[in-house]
């Protein structure tokens, strides 16, 4: 089977995340969201049949958005992924919407971006399906900026897409977007979900996404100042903040692993000691550091522990040290091959870093054994 045309970054072992386009554009609409987001996810940017490296033949006269839901589902299942996070842009966010109504078991969460339940009613895509049929994408592609765009802001790369897009793939989207209308199914949406609006958005305004928000239960929505149709193109940094917020939730997931790792007690310390010029390292370390690489299920929690105890022999931290013998234990080390580990350390690490290292490993398993 013929699979639409995608691009894949970030680690394998990381939570996918599938990343949908706006009609006339290519999986460039991602390019300055995409590598931030693949730090802590397994991101697929897809095309749309026709756009970018997809074949024009994925598609034809009559389409459906569900159509085009059914074709993601089959590149997710080519790529072995059976659940993922979504987010899309206009056509892109109306997969997302469908896919939450119809396949709700396939998605993890949904933000849906510049986008709408419905577009204006069936002529206007019917009209724009006709012309494009009769005359090509030429014309149409010199008015992107006014649709995409704020005045005096463009992307070129991403018009010159929209100008190399397959005519008859373009005009069966439209047919889709004609066709589509998801209103009345929107309060069925269980999974998490973000709506992002453009304020200067002429295509879909933040009304539609506002209706969107008001009917899911528990959505959120966020207003970009400056943004028009393609936010992720024009304010990049904005998207990113409201998907991280959304998507990641490794500061929250972090913490929580953080607590199991080093305890209540320990984490309750670091907290009360936090002030508003720690606070940014604080949340640093529950996103970065607990949230997305002790998440990271490539190493079980022993093998972590034990490489974190010969890091910091190696470089003489004795009181993290400490610390992380108490984690070890949590993580099921015994105490011999804690001081297996340190021998191991005796021969890289050297003998008087090693020495140290067991007077204080001594100590913490003293008190220990002395608590129990």
């Amino acid at each position: 089977m013929t699979l639409l045309d995608h691009r894949a970054e970030g680690p394998a072992s990381a939570p996918p995340l599938l990343l949908g386009p706006s009609l006339g554009t290519s999986n460039a609409l991602w390019d300055k969201v995409a590598p931030e987001l693949s730090i802590a996810h397994r991101v697929i940017r897809w095309d749309l049949p026709g756009h970018g490296g997809s074949a024009a033949g994925l598609i034809s006269a009559g389409a459906t958005v569900g159509d085009l839901a059914d074709l993601v589902l089959a590149l997710a299942d080519s790529l072995g992924i059976e659940r993922f996070a979504y987010a899309g842009v206009s056509l892109g966010g109306a997969v997302g919407l469908h896919l939450a109504v119809h396949r709700p078991q396939r998605l993890s969460s949904l933000a849906v971006i510049c986008s709408s339940a419905h577009f204006n009613g069936a002529r206007p895509w019917e009209e724009r399906a006709a012309l494009v049929r009769r005359e090509g994408l030429a014309g149409l592609a010199e008015s992107a900026d006014a649709r995409w765009f704020t005045s005096g802001f463009t992307v070129p790369e991403l018009v010159d897409d929209h100008r190399r897009a397959d005519p008859d793939a373009y005009a069966a989207c439209c047919d889709a977007l004609a066709a589509f209308d998801l209103r009345d199914r929107l309060p069925e949406i269980a999974v998490p979900t973000l709506l992002v609006a453009g304020r200067d958005d002429p295509a879909t305004p933040p009304a539609h996404l506002r209706e969107i928000a008001d009917a899911v239960p528990g959505a959120a929505l966020v207003e970009i100042p400056g943004a028009s149709h393609l936010a992720p193109a024009q304010c990049p940094e904005a998207v990113l903040t409201a998907l991280r917020a959304h998507f990641g939730g490794s500061a929250g997931r972090g913490m929580e692993v953080r607590r199991e790792v080093l305890g209540d007690a320990h984490v309750d310390r670091a907290q009360a000691r936090q002030t508003a010029f720690t606070a940014r390292f604080q949340d640093f370390i529950s996103r970065y550091a607990w949230g997305e690489i002790w998440t990271d299920p490539t190493l079980s929690r022993r093998e972590r522990s034990m490489i974190t105890l010969t890091a910091l022999v190696a470089h003489g931290h004795y009181d993290e040290l400490a610390m992380h013998v108490r984690a070890a234990r949590r993580n099921g080390l015994t105490p011999e091959e804690i001081g297996a580990v340190l021998l191991q350390t005796a021969v890289y690490c050297g003998v008087p870093a090693a020495n140290s290292a067991f007077a204080t490993v001594q100590r913490v398993l003293a008190e220990e054994d002395g608590a129990s």
